[in-house]
């Protein structure tokens, strides 16, 4: 894989203003990269910092910040973090922001989380297991329907709470997914109300890619196509 081309012409066929990250998780530190030297507030803190320029590594006790997200992580935690966990679920029931019926269904990883890299796609050293884009809903868009002209798997509907819930089905499963996010993402991301994310799975980047060139040359034409019919139209 060609990590520095593949991030260019993700950004230029989709005007991205926030630079693609890679994720990849292993059993022992990667070659090359240093452990976080702050542990964050929340595991999508990591993905910004990526997104800015770092390549990093993180270990477990660096995502106990946000129970959610070691939770979707599948990170062992110690019995207080799992009694926040259990706190913050309570409350979100009580908001009625989440039933209890469905905290089985959120995704989780399979393997318990030993050590999760980042780094901005364009200098990752490592094979992705995902590639995180963020973007607004056209090139969301653009990107979902490249996945499934590629032929990759895609988890169907656009995802929601918890955002980080899109790794483990990018990850551990294989499928590109869209993510309209969630608060608590946007508070620590900064991630803006116009935008979403989409997670590709590192395999599929190329084909994806390659087929994204071709559904933004189509979608030119097409809308080109539509306002003159709306035109005409009026």
């Amino acid at each position: 894989m060609n990590a520095p081309a593949s991030s260019s012409r993700l950004a230029a066929l989709l005007h991205l203003e926030s630079r693609p990250v890679a994720v990849a998780f292993s059993d022992a530190p990667l070659a090359g990269l240093t452990r976080i030297d702050k542990s964050a507030a929340s595991g999508c803190s990591y993905w910004k910092l990526a997104a800015e320029g770092r390549s990093f590594y993180t270990e477990a006790q660096d995502h106990w910040g946000c129970p959610v997200g070691s939770h979707t992580h599948n990170v062992p935690m110690p019995p207080e973090k799992q009694k926040e966990l259990e706190g913050m679920v309570g409350t979100m029931v009580q908001l009625e922001y989440i039933r209890m019926e469905e905290i089985p269904q959120i995704p989780q990883r399979r393997k318990p989380m030993k050590i999760a890299s980042y780094a901005p796609l364009d200098a990752a050293t490592f094979p992705p297991d995902a590639v995180l884009v963020r973007g607004n809903a056209r090139a969301i868009m653009l990107l979902a329907e490249a996945a499934a002209a590629a032929g990759a798997p895609v988890h169907e509907g656009v995802m929601g709470r918890p955002t980080c819930a899109f790794i483990p089905v990018t990850a551990d499963h294989g499928q590109a997914a869209a993510s309209a996010g969630c608060i608590g993402n946007r508070v620590y991301t900064g991630l803006r109300d116009d935008e979403m994310y989409f997670s590709i799975p590192g395999a599929q980047l190329e084909r994806v890619i390659a087929k994204l060139e071709t559904i933004v040359r189509a979608n030119t034409e097409l809308e080109s196509f539509h306002r003159q019919r709306r035109a005409a139209a009026s």
